[in-house]
């Protein structure tokens, strides 16, 4: 079987009845809303995540039930039976569920219109180009994020390199894993998200000094907050507002956990060219 064809199955079809019920979190009090695990979920970041479901819920005037599923798949599909009634995605996670299940796109950090993957290695390490990298260990984030594994995916390839063939590659499962995993020297260089890796960085999460930026993405556009299909317009607007006004020194503590400092209505348009290179690659 071509590595291409088990990697788009993969992708497609794990979740099943188990994860599903991993949402019967009831919300019938207030509004779920689930977060892709793009920095990990585990119940630290979800504490720390802690201001702004409070903000959310004072925002919308119901008590909000925030969630970090334990994939990018799992989130898409709390969307599509209904036990999430927004979620923050990214653009290949917003494709297949837009595809899937008509969710609706509402509102992007400004950043998210000219995003970056980038590809990092340790201080030392010889390598000066993503060609270098043909034979080295390597990871990618979840097998379903954009600036984790679809984009750096495709700018490998264009660099003359065979994923399947010239790496040894795995899927860390986060940004957040995938840059301990390059620091550790478990891998020799992996590719994550620019927000996450200025945060780790700037916050000590990881030790600046023992890693570099190898190589940066064309830009592209990525994450977005989303409601279901059947969530009513009003309700809709009301959540988009709650993010449209947040301002720079009024509500930093919400701003530094959303790793953004403005937020812009998105639209579906703006996926044209993220929905080409997945078909293009097998991620659709």
């Amino acid at each position: 079987m071509p590595a291409s064809y088990a990697r788009r199955t993969f992708l497609n079809g794990v979740l099943g009845s188990a994860a599903a019920a991993a949402f019967r979190l009831s919300a019938a009090s207030g509004v779920s809303v689930g977060m892709i695990p793009d920095a990990g979920a585990t119940q630290v970041s979800l504490e720390e995540k802690a201001p702004l479901r409070d903000y959310l819920s004072k925002s919308l005037g119901i008590p909000v039930n925030l969630i970090i599923p334990t994939s990018y798949n799992a989130t898409v599909e709390g969307l599509g039976n209904s036990s999430l009634d927004f979620a923050y995605l990214g653009a290949l996670t917003y494709v297949k569920a837009h595809q899937s299940y008509g969710v609706i796109p509402l509102v992007q950090r400004e950043a998210d219109k000219h995003f970056h993957s980038v590809f990092v290695t340790q201080s030392g390490a010889p390598f000066k180009q993503l060609s270098d990298l043909k034979g080295k260990r390597f990871a990618f984030g979840d097998i379903n994020s954009t600036s984790g594994h679809l984009i750096p995916y495709q700018e490998l390839r264009k660099a003359g390199v065979d994923v399947d063939r010239d790496l040894k590659f795995r899927y860390s499962g986060s940004h957040a894993a995938t840059l301990k995993a390059v620091e550790a020297g478990a891998v020799d260089a992996g590719a994550l998200d620019e927000t996450v890796y200025k945060a780790m960085t700037t916050d000590g999460k990881v030790d600046a000094g023992r890693i570099r930026i190898l190589y940066t993405s064309h830009p592209f556009v990525d994450y977005v907050w989303v409601a279901r299909k059947d969530i009513d317009a009003k309700r809709r607007e009301s959540f988009a507002n709650s993010f449209l006004s947040l301002r720079e020194g009024k509500d930093d503590a919400i701003l530094a956990i959303l790793r953004g400092k403005d937020f812009q209505r998105a639209s579906d348009a703006e996926y044209a060219d993220i929905r080409s290179i997945a078909a293009e690659l097998n991620m659709l």
